[in-house]
């Protein structure tokens, strides 16, 4: 009997441990961990290096999760037959059924529970024996990797992703903290998260279609051009060359149409090209470093998707902070 509770004992710890770990795994402040980290702090150390091998840790968890219950299911199997020698099947059926609450409060609800109401606290205190143990799942582990990798490999995925996922989480839980305390305005609080929205999105969800955009040639004069850019309400224009098969080569920007005297168009500026995966602050970026030129979105062929400037994406973000 004491060889049963003695798994029965093992197989709970084990399933509060990993269930209540994996729970303040994804609700720690990572920015916690840095700082704690700057400062030497080992434990705090250990978790930022988990946590930046999200595959790692989820495979040590699961794991650790289907020991605990293979322990605690064996554990009450046991003491069925123990108890109740000649019971049957109908006794190992009713065993598990009796203390499945009882595995699922101390096992899951309520370490979960602690573990989501001081993520920071405890998990830096269970880091040592996280680490034991993912040593000692390491060959199962590695083999729950290497299948990972080819799912990702097959999925086109990375782990990045899900770092993104998480980074994007834990600022949103900051800026969330930051308002309640009153470091940030509602008007802050909304426009940061509205960045935080659009921030996985690719440019061409902003692009303006290359059909719906009116381009000019380099055979045109300067009146025709502000005429177009007028009819249209664009204040950057493309130029296209009819000499190079209606090449793109650069564009045209309307104020300094007019503030030039001259009665010949001036030399196109350069377009800014754009990956059409490219992300959004990853164009802004570009695009803020040309002084909000006009963006040549592209596909993976060099054909042309579509065009947008700085403008256009600024007034994308604030609409999303106030919509």
């Amino acid at each position: 009997m004491i060889l049963i509770v003695f798994l029965l004992l093992a197989g709970l710890l084990l399933s509060a441990f990993f269930s209540g770990s994996e729970t303040g795994f994804y609700r720690v402040t990572r920015l916690r961990l840095v700082i704690d980290a700057m400062e030497g702090d080992l434990p705090s150390r250990g978790l930022l290096w988990l946590s930046n091998r999200p595959t790692l840790f989820v495979a040590t968890t699961l794991v650790g999760n289907n020991l605990a219950n293979y322990l605690t299911s064996l554990a009450i199997v046991m003491a069925s037959q123990q108890l109740f020698p000649s019971g049957g099947t109908a006794v190992d059926l009713l065993g598990p059924v009796v203390m499945a609450p009882v595995v699922f409060i101390l096992g899951e609800l309520l370490p979960k529970f602690l573990f989501y109401s001081a993520p920071n606290r405890l998990l830096r205190r269970s880091a040592l024996p996280l680490f034991a143990f993912g040593v000692l799942f390491a060959p199962l582990t590695m083999l729950l990797w290497v299948f990972s990798w080819l799912v990702r490999l097959l999925t086109h995925t990375s782990p990045g992703e899900v770092r993104l996922s998480l980074a994007r989480r834990e600022l949103a839980e900051m800026l969330s903290e930051g308002h309640e305390v009153g470091l940030l305005r509602p008007v802050q609080q909304t426009l940061a998260q509205a960045m935080l929205s659009v921030a996985s999105q690719p440019i061409k969800n902003f692009a303006s279609p290359a059909s719906r955009v009116v381009r000019v040639t380099t055979t045109m004069n300067k009146s025709q051009v502000l005429r177009i850019a007028k009819q249209h309400h664009r204040t950057l224009l493309p130029v296209e060359d009819l000499r190079q098969k209606r090449r793109l080569i650069g564009y045209l920007r309307t104020v300094d149409l007019y503030l030039d005297d001259s009665p010949t168009l001036p030399e196109p500026s350069p377009l800014v090209t754009l990956s059409e995966n490219d992300l959004f602050f990853t164009a802004l970026r570009k695009m803020s470093q040309a002084e909000d030129a006009l963006g040549h979105i592209v596909d993976p062929g060099g054909r042309t998707v579509g065009f947008v400037t700085g403008r256009e994406l600024r007034t994308a973000m604030l609409r999303l902070g106030r919509g």
